[in-house]
């Protein structure tokens, strides 16, 4: 037996697990944002002809909404430095509905 101890992330790294109730990635095609004065709500989901899904929700507070954006925005401006200008998808053309 040996007393090895546990290996530690270097100085100024976080060390993150996947959590085991998180399966693979899912497809989103669209997104829902909403808030009220504490939290922001996001909705991904995927539209597939007159149907569509919820593939992930996430809620957050305003401060590391702000933070995801400016993360975002930074990995769209790598994105086009390198493969060129991203055209935006078209939006939906009618309303979203959710189902209980």
């Amino acid at each position: 037996m040996t007393n090895q101890k546990p290996q530690s992330a270097p100085a100024g790294r976080q060390e993150i697990k996947i959590a085991d109730n998180i399966p693979g990635a899912e497809y989103a095609n669209a997104m829902q944002a909403n808030h009220n004065k504490d939290e922001f709500q996001i909705m991904f989901l995927n539209i597939m002809g007159a149907s569509g899904k919820v593939t992930g929700k996430i809620i957050t507070n305003p401060g590391h909404f702000k933070r995801m954006i400016a993360a975002m925005a930074d990995n769209l401006k790598k994105y086009e430095e390198k493969f060129g200008e991203v055209k935006e998808s078209a939006s939906l053309d009618k309303e979203i509905g959710f189902k209980g």
